[in-house]
């Protein structure tokens, strides 16, 4: 019988999504019914979990990744990157599956249309988890697609002490089981009225807050930066102001940063600063991770301080 090694602590586990993102620029967005030619295509790699816990292994801190893949070509290169930056990994091989695929349009400003592609075998599951992969850990970074695991993981999280960070997109089975259980919710623009039925952004974002008792309730505003809530006060950073190549992975960088910036234990509105020159930079080059900044480069950008206006939030 051979002897269960201990589990390694780490900064950070991320449980949750992986993507590898055919990437095609376009002038214009094509108009309905139209034939639109392109020039080039790149195949990237991308997944809103796996691009932030590598982002925040460049950047120094130990992390831990679970999730699905396939059994083809696109799972080889996600192990192959993961192995390079050095994140431990815990993935289940779905036989004769293909691992989640994107197809990216991006218009001439930088701004992406993304069109999904995800075999449903590939959903992670509680089983596929061991409950000291999280305990071991100081954070905890799930999506709102692998709920159910989600749920699971941070229930482990919430046991023992541990923060839970929220990247929300679309609203799925079980969203409303999870966010009592979350301590820091991000979410993407139409996430909270959609939940909430409040049309009032800012309205809606409160109600987020009070009714799940997160300590912190945030969507991200491309431009506008980021509005959060935390029961007291609304605070909006702006956000930085880049040459924008491509939009992609924007928010991917803005949780990676955001889960930086917090257990370095600094002040919230800087902990969302660093987010948002995080995500900035990534948007100057094309790819979900584009331009990962080292966190000199980060900080040069913060000190700089060159922002976009931004419009209140409504």
């Amino acid at each position: 019988m051979h002897k269960k090694l201990p589990v390694t602590k780490v900064d950070l586990v991320g449980v949750g999504l992986n993507a590898t993102d055919t990437v095609i620029p376009l002038a214009t967005f094509p108009a309905l019914g139209s034939k639109t030619e392109y020039s080039e295509r790149s195949v990237l790699l991308g997944g809103e979990i796996s691009t932030a816990v590598i982002a925040c292994r460049r950047w120094g801190l130990r992390t831990r990744y679970i999730g699905r893949l396939g059994d083809d070509y696109a799972a080889r290169l996600h192990r192959a990157a993961f192995d390079d930056v050095g994140v431990e990994t815990h993935i289940l091989t779905v036989e004769d599956a293909p691992s989640p695929q994107s197809l990216i349009l991006v218009d001439g400003a930088g701004e992406r249309t993304v069109l999904c592609h995800r075999d449903p075998r590939l959903t992670l599951q509680p089983e596929d988890m061991e409950r000291e992969w999280i305990t071991s850990a100081r954070a905890l970074l799930v999506d709102g697609y692998h709920t159910t695991a989600a749920i699971t993981a941070a229930t482990w999280a919430r046991e023992a002490g541990i923060p839970v960070i929220a990247d929300l997109d679309v609203i799925r089975p079980g969203i409303n089981d999870l966010l009592p259980l979350v301590d820091y919710a991000f979410a993407s623009r139409d996430f909270p009225t959609a939940l909430t039925g409040e049309p009032d952004l800012k309205k809606a974002l409160a109600s987020l807050h009070d009714q799940f008792h997160c300590r912190l309730a945030g969507v991200t505003l491309g431009l506008d930066g980021i509005l959060t809530w935390d029961g007291k006060q609304s605070i909006q950073r702006p956000a930085y102001r880049v040459s924008t190549v491509d939009s992609t992975g924007a928010g991917d960088i803005f949780h990676a940063g955001f889960v930086y910036a917090h257990l370095q234990g600094w002040p919230i509105e800087r902990q969302l600063d660093y987010a948002c020159a995080a995500a900035a930079l990534n948007c100057t080059r094309s790819g979900a991770r584009g331009r990962i900044g080292t966190v000199d480069e980060i900080s040069h950008l913060m000190a700089g301080d060159k922002r976009y206006d931004f419009t209140e939030a409504r």
